[in-house]
């Protein structure tokens, strides 16, 4: 038995919760899979899955080894790594995280990835909870400002994105616009949670300040997709990072409203393990993203779209 393989066959399975998905992840079939688990399984003399017709689950044992699995293998990643540092070619799948805000913009920024670098398989994972980057064995993450990575990350910021807010033409049509913070309370707002309060960070004359404005949710979602669906049907004001929007407002299916006021700013970054040496594959991710993302501090989605007409 090829206990490597089946350590790794053991950690995509538990990823992603089935034996199924995780042979199709890894280009291997269903049976093999099962009989690797399973064979590690007698080897170990232990059970490691609960299995059932719905669902796998770990076992307590599973929960510990699944943890020890991980550790071996970044140490695995970490001993090819250096073996191939002072390689400029970059090989091998390039694992990632993104926080499902980003997923749209992410999927633009690597779209000529496999171009460039032929040889790496990238494999992402969009999910609302942060893993733990390094116990999972994720090569490269890219976060918002408000996630925590650890202080084992080093972490580099590619760009802020303004907090802005935006309506449906028709919206503006039947209920106005708002000409003020204030005026906010009047209107119908799409939400991600129960709070009756508006947060924001408004910016006036170089002074900045925290406020909270109360607003009506009458509909509210974790899905920031779903909330988009319900602003381009009219259904109310929405509050989103400005890369999250700017397809939209760029093809006008969207407007923004109160384009004078700032409402605060969301950080992009891409964090990555503290390494002695950073494999080439990431290198390679790194320099196509600061390609894209030249100056950090400036939003680059608002500048590309100053000459857009706006609700006010």
């Amino acid at each position: 038995m090829d206990r490597l393989q089946s350590m790794r066959v053991f950690a995509k399975v538990v990823e992603l919760g089935s034996f199924a998905r995780a042979a199709a992840s890894l280009n291997l079939s269903a049976p093999a899979v099962t009989r690797l688990v399973a064979d590690l399984e007698d080897h170990l003399q232990t059970r490691l899955l609960h299995r059932t017709t719905r669902r796998l689950s770990l076992t307590e044992t599973g929960t510990e080894y699944l943890g020890r699995v991980h550790r071996i293998l970044h140490q695995i990643d970490d001993a090819e790594a250096v073996a191939s540092a002072h390689s400029d070619k970059a090989t091998g799948t390039l694992r990632m995280y993104c926080h499902p805000a980003f997923q749209k913009q992410l999927a633009k920024l690597i779209a000529e990835f496999p171009l460039r670098y032929p040889d790496v398989v990238v494999d992402v994972t969009v999910s609302d909870e942060t893993p733990d980057l390094v116990a999972e064995a994720f090569d490269v993450g890219i976060v918002v400002n408000d996630q925590k990575v650890g202080a084992r990350m080093i972490t580099r910021q590619l760009a802020k994105s303004s907090l802005i807010l935006t309506a449906s033409p028709g919206y503006i049509a039947r209920h106005g616009v708002p000409n003020s913070l204030e005026e906010i309370r009047e209107h119908v707002c799409l939400s991600f949670t129960y709070s009756q309060l508006f947060h924001g960070c408004a910016d006036k004359a170089g002074v900045t300040s925290n406020f909270e404005t109360p607003i009506r949710s009458r509909t509210i979602s974790n899905s920031g997709d779903f909330l988009r669906e319900c602003a381009l049907a009219g259904m109310g004001l929405m509050y989103r990072p400005s890369f999250a929007v700017m397809d939209d407002l760029q093809n006008g299916r969207l407007v923004r409203v109160l384009s004078g006021e700032c409402l605060g700013m969301l950080g992009v970054s891409v964090v990555y393990p503290s390494r002695l040496l950073v494999p080439a594959k990431v290198r390679a991710l790194i320099r196509v993203l600061i390609e894209e993302f030249p100056a950090p501090e400036i939003d680059p989605w608002l500048q590309s779209s100053s000459a857009m007409p706006d609700a006010s």
